[in-house]
């Protein structure tokens, strides 16, 4: 019978962000144009830049509340906007 034995090689494991890997994941154009976007509906949805209203706007993107009011906006996008809200959220944090 094989004992198991401790492994020395593991190595830790690395945080990321997803919000910001989609981000950066994005070609620029389509990064700069969603940021604009988030911006806009931020000063309209949630003047006073508080981070839950905007996190909220978020979550409802991510949970497809959006594409049911506006049908042309697809997933890809939706998803997008929802973490160019969030860094927005968090700049608003610190």
């Amino acid at each position: 019978m094989d004992r198991a034995r401790p492994r020395t090689d593991i190595q830790t494991g690395e945080v990321v962000d997803f919000d910001e890997a989609l981000l950066a994941s994005l070609p620029a154009e389509l990064r700069e144009e969603l940021r604009a976007e988030a911006i806009m509906l931020a000063d309209a949805f949630a003047p006073k830049g508080r981070a839950h209203e905007l996190e909220a706007m978020a979550d409802a993107l991510t949970r497809g509340e959006a594409r049911s009011a506006e049908p042309q906006m697809d997933r890809r996008r939706a998803r997008g906007l929802a973490a160019a809200l969030r860094a927005i959220a968090r700049s608003s944090e610190g």
